[in-house]
């Protein structure tokens, strides 16, 4: 398994543009093409009786569209889905940079999600500026330290971070089911779950009402603009804030700091940097580290900003979906942005998309967008191919690395 890594030239200032727009051309031609083939597909399996094959096509993506920006609240959703696949997505493209492949960011999200859980209900008689920050950095640090295991063993035994993410992904499902089914559950629920978090320690929503106590277990989490509008009833919270500010914070990190620098040079060559005096051992961990934390966060942001709670297989396989939201954006920390909300776009408009083509169209037609939008990422040359580009002679240098190297 080969990991591509790219070492941008700093491009002129007047010129900042020009290299922006050719990353961006195949990723864009990819979610182009996979819609055109997404159509196709409708336009074959479309059985309504009251449509043409053509208006089902339109209607399809007509809803796909307004289920995902069709007004405040389908935003607001999509930006709530978008916000973990930031965390996890910078979490596997900080992986990239290093030539790691870090896939296990399911599982350090699961280990996030549960320690602030625990600290959010478990601690009591703080006020929301201590109680918050310390539920926040419960979950970054077990998702770090769960992500510095692999970055630990690749660096001192050689044994590959793909194998051992993909068993500590095993490991913490099953650790969150047994917390949640015996220590940490809430023995006054029917559902398998922990009890909710206090409210001191809830990641605010930005606009809306105050919650009823009587659904959140006697809680109530108050956003920072209380209203009573319906209109402006939206779900996004502080969290998606951190997660842009995560994107310039890793972002600053790669491009301004000695350690991300060291970083980026491990990744494009490790005998090199290691010639130069880095410390590649220092470098794995470090990064692993700093991943899984991304990864965690994504975990501690549903917890304290959408659920309040964890339940037995809360996440939707945003550990997963993450290196493809890496991919599209090639592993740029800038690009994670829109790629994130994309992923939660498709996620969050399937179900009005279905509807409004009467069940004729499987909401499983986006999985299939999705894997075609990576295919066509991961293999750019078909891309290139299709719509005749030619492939750019400078500006990137590409390293891949394979096992054992």
């Amino acid at each position: 398994m080969a990991v591509e890594i790219g070492v941008p030239v700093r491009p002129h200032r007047r010129n900042w543009l020009l290299p922006l727009l050719q990353e961006a051309v195949v990723p864009l031609l990819a979610i182009l093409t996979a819609l055109i083939i997404g159509a196709v597909i409708i336009w074959f399996s479309a059985h309504s009786a009251h449509d043409t094959r053509l208006q089902t096509v339109g209607k399809a993506y007509h809803g796909l569209f307004m289920g995902a920006f069709g007004g405040w609240n389908r935003i607001s959703d999509t930006l709530v889905e978008a916000t973990p696949y930031i965390f996890a997505g910078l979490a596997v493209a900080l992986g990239f940079k290093c030539g790691l492949f870090n896939i296990g960011a399911e599982g350090q999200l699961y280990l996030g999600s549960i320690t602030s859980a625990a600290v959010g209900f478990g601690v009591h008689g703080l006020p929301t500026i201590i109680h918050l920050p310390l539920a926040i950095l419960a979950g970054v640090i077990a998702g770090g330290l769960w992500g510095a295991i692999p970055g630990y063993l690749r660096a001192r035994t050689g044994a590959h971070e793909v194998i051992n993410t993909i068993m500590l992904n095993y490991i913490a499902a099953q650790l969150l089911d047994y917390l949640i089914l015996k220590p940490l559950r809430d023995t006054h629920a029917s559902s398998q779950r922990t009890p909710f978090i206090l409210g001191s320690a809830a990641l605010p929503r930005l606009i809306g009402p105050r919650t009823n106590p009587s659904l959140s277990g006697g809680n109530t989490y108050t956003p920072l603009f209380v209203t009573k509008n319906p209109t402006f009833d939206l779900r996004i919270h502080v969290g998606f804030l951190l997660a842009l500010l995560a994107v310039w914070g890793v972002w600053w990190f790669l491009r301004r700091t000695t350690t991300g620098f060291e970083i980026r040079t491990v990744g494009s060559n490790p005998k090199a940097a290691r010639y130069a005096g880095m410390s590649v051992t220092r470098s794995f961990v470090l990064t692993m580290f700093l991943s899984g934390a991304l990864a965690g966060m994504a975990g501690v942001t549903q917890v304290l900003g959408v659920e309040y709670n964890v339940k037995s297989l809360f996440s939707s396989g945003y550990g997963f979906d993450s290196i493809a939201v890496a991919l599209l954006a090639k592993s740029n920390p800038i690009a994670i942005i829109p790629a994130a909300i994309f992923w939660g776009a498709l996620n969050n408009g399937k179900g009005l998309m279905q509807s409004e083509t009467g069940a004729a169209i499987s909401s499983d037609l986006i999985r299939i967008i999705q894997a075609l939008v990576i295919m066509f990422v991961a293999a750019d040359q078909i891309v290139r191919w299709i719509y005749r580009l030619r492939q750019r002679g400078g500006g990137t240098a590409i390293f891949s690395r394979g096992w054992g190297q």
